[in-house]
């Protein structure tokens, strides 16, 4: 236990040191459910199966606002021991089209009251523009060619959670990757760094609290933080407020029917956006025991 403390403060001082050193992620509001998203640590840290897709619409209204899709999936392998899974996602922007598709790894230590984890990914970035999808005034446009290139990337992540907590680090893209069109470099993704921590309190039978908070660091970008207040009942329904650097809030709904949850995130920007367009996000997934030394609750999300 002394040495995964350890490993764990040796691990946050890196990430601070690295704050200042590190292009934006997809955005996701509802990661806390399935945080494989943001670190491969988590895959398989359920011991089940896990499979999960989500659609988010940014700036709803705007015509080629922000569009995310993201699909997930792991599953618990050698007695719950490793986790394997696969990932894809999909962030639009215009005419411009990132996907990333990729597969994960991950190898649980189980500790007297939790479990370190630690996860490794690697696959590729798609990165496309395309001008059909946007409307052009002067069509063709030298400025808009479709064009398309592939960059292979790799990312890691260590994990302490237990029943109460949760502390996550992790750098889910550790090459930065450009792509040259037009004489010009255009940088696709940096690397992002994020500390992520949650913890459970009890209230009474009935009702939890899980307050989390999620910091994100990039290169050129302000420390980003989003703080999440979460009220769970009877651990079927999940209602919550949370707020990204205070400049945009929302709220979320969810609600687990047996092996299956469905969420919803409705976003606002704050006083003194200069886009004032509201975002949606949803999400659906489903958790099963396959195997038999699986989790066998009926309640495996």
């Amino acid at each position: 236990m002394i040495t995964t403390k350890k490993i764990l403060l040796a691990a946050i001082a890196c990430f601070v040191s690295l704050l200042a050193e590190a292009q934006q992620d997809p955005l996701y509001s509802q990661y806390f459910n399935n945080p494989m998203l943001i670190n491969p640590a988590f895959a398989g840290s359920n011991q089940r199966l896990y499979a999960g897709a989500a659609y988010r619409s940014q700036w709803a209204g705007i015509e080629g606002g922000p569009v995310t899709f993201n699909f997930n999936s792991h599953l618990a392998l050698a007695e719950n021991k490793v986790g394997v899974g696969i990932v894809a996602v999909q962030d639009q922007l215009g005419d411009i089209k990132n996907t990333q598709y990729g597969g994960v790894f991950s190898y649980h230590i189980k500790l007297k009251n939790s479990t370190f984890s630690f996860g490794m990914q690697a696959g590729f970035t798609r990165y496309a523009t395309d001008p059909n999808s946007i409307k052009v005034l002067n069509n063709p446009d030298p400025a808009f060619n479709q064009f398309t290139e592939t960059k292979f990337n790799t990312g890691a992540g260590i994990l302490l959670q237990s029943e109460r907590y949760i502390l996550s680090i992790s750098v889910p893209r550790m090459l930065a990757s450009s792509v040259s069109q037009g004489g010009q470099s255009i940088q696709v993704y940096n690397q992002n760094f994020y500390l992520y921590g949650s913890y459970l309190f009890y209230l009474n039978e009935r009702i939890q609290f899980k307050p989390s908070t999620l910091l994100r660091a990039t290169s050129g970008t302000p420390l980003s933080a989003d703080i999440n207040a979460n009220f769970v009942f009877n651990k079927l329904y999940t209602a919550g407020l949370f707020t990204r650097k205070f400049n945009s809030y929302g709220i979320l709904l969810q609600m687990v029917m047996s092996n299956y949850r469905v969420g919803y995130v409705f976003e606002l920007p704050g006083k003194g956006s200069a886009l004032n367009f509201s975002t949606h996000e949803i999400s659906l997934s489903f958790s099963l025991d396959v195997l038999s030394f699986h989790n066998h609750s009926s309640n495996g999300l």
